[in-house]
């Protein structure tokens, strides 16, 4: 458990259930099973101090963003009893961040995806593709 998670009290939400890698793989899978795009894990463990991993992945349309969204959200809370701390952009859909502490999800759409380029930002970052 990182220091992020244990001064959030993350163990309050279920959190501390479920190692950041395997939180990582579960959200991967989660959005390959929804027909997400080009699905990729960022390992950001001794590079940033805020989070251990990136899933990083892209919906077709503003309308899949919303599906790969609420299938993560749905299916953490439900199996896990576990909740982001925060979402951001899901009433746009265009770039929906999910923060889970040790793992944070980001579904955009092609553009956004292209624009925002964070598989290039963080390009020393071990990665890998799913599905």
């Amino acid at each position: 458990m990182t220091a992020r998670r244990e001064a959030a009290g993350a163990a309050a939400d279920g959190a501390a259930a479920m190692a950041p890698a395997d939180l990582a793989e579960r959200i991967a899978s989660i959005a390959s099973h929804r027909k997400a795009i080009d699905v990729r894990v960022l390992d950001l463990r001794g590079i940033v101090s805020y989070t251990d991993f990136f899933v990083i992945c892209s919906g077709n349309t503003e309308r899949q963003t919303r599906a790969i969204h609420e299938a993560i959200y749905r299916e953490l809370k439900d199996s896990e009893s576990l909740l982001p701390r925060r979402v951001e952009g899901d009433g746009e859909a265009r770039w929906i961040l999910l923060d889970y502490l040790d793992c944070v999800a980001h579904v955009f759409t092609p553009d956004a995806r292209d624009y925002y380029r964070l598989e290039q930002l963080w390009g020393e970052a071990p990665a890998r593709a799913v599905g």
